[in-house]
Parts: structure tokens; sequence; C-alpha cells
């Protein structure tokens, strides 16, 4: 479990590790993949979340997955783009927790996914959490850790307590 006082220090002074989903590049489900492809493109992003018309996240679509469904072993065929829809191609195996998440359990889903979708109790997407956010606060606490604690090793302090 991770204490208030290293989950208070990796946020530090943001009220939350989430970006907000009115701040995020995201894909309507309905969508052709030339949509997608081009919305990835121009906010170079590899990996966007995909929603539905009332906003609840349905899935996330990747580069590797557009260009998965317009290739096969010998030739790539852009022209299929505009023919398929992201629902079609979407992950539908995503992380996700809701806004009242475990930090932890944000942080080992981190490990293998660049961010984590958060949805509330009906499913609407709110934000992300990413791996940066989580890297950075991280960074912070690495930079400033003794100055505000005084660390000693467990050893040195039981020696003294018996002196």
């Amino acid at each position: 479990m991770i204490s208030e006082r290293m989950e208070k220090m990796l946020l530090n002074d943001v009220n939350t590790l989430i970006k907000p989903a009115d701040e995020l590049a995201v894909i309507a489900a309905n969508h052709s993949l030339d949509h997608a492809l081009l919305l990835m493109t121009k906010n170079k992003y590899t990996l966007v979340p995909v929603i539905d018309k009332h906003s609840k996240l349905q899935g996330l679509i990747s580069m590797a997955l557009i260009i998965e469904a317009i290739m096969d072993i010998e030739d790539v065929y852009f022209d299929k783009l505009a023919d398929i829809t992201v629902e079609e191609v979407m992950e539908k195996d995503y992380p996700s927790v809701t806004d009242d998440y475990d930090l932890e359990h944000v942080i080992r889903l981190l490990v293998n996914n660049a961010f984590v979708s958060v949805i509330d109790k009906e499913g609407v997407l709110l934000g992300i959490i990413t791996r940066q956010e989580i890297l950075r606060g991280t960074n912070r606490i690495l930079h400033n850790f003794e100055t505000v604690y005084q660390v000693e090793e467990k050893e040195k302090v039981i020696e003294k307590r018996l002196v």
C-alpha cells in the first residue's frame, strides 16, 4: 500500500493526476479509420480513447490496429481506410478505473500501459492518468525527498536506540 505521505508527495501541488477528457484527443466509435488516422497524426498520438455519442468509453484505437486493418501479407491498402470504422478494429479490453481509483492499482496498470482511462459510474470518460504524470511525480520525489525527510538506514536507527 502506498503511504499517505508518498501519495501527497507524488501529487505535490496538483489536485489530481487526471488529464481531463475535454483536453484529450478522442475518436468516436462510428468514425472511419481515415478520420482516426488524421486525428492521431495531427496530434502526434499512437493510441487514443474511443467514445460513443454519450461520451462513454468504448475502447482504444492505435496506429498499429489501423495499419493492421488495412494490410495483408503482401501489401497495405490505404484506400480501405474510409470503409472501416474505428468500432470494427478498436481494442475492447482496455485498462480503466473509476474516479475513486486506488493509486497503487493505477500504478500497477501503468507498468504495461501508456495511460489508464478514468470513467464515472456510467462509463463516461472523465480523463486519463498517464505514465508520464506518474513519472513526473516520481522524479519530483527522487529529487526532493531528502529535503523534506531525514533519511537514516534502519540498522543505524536501531543501533542508536540500543545505545
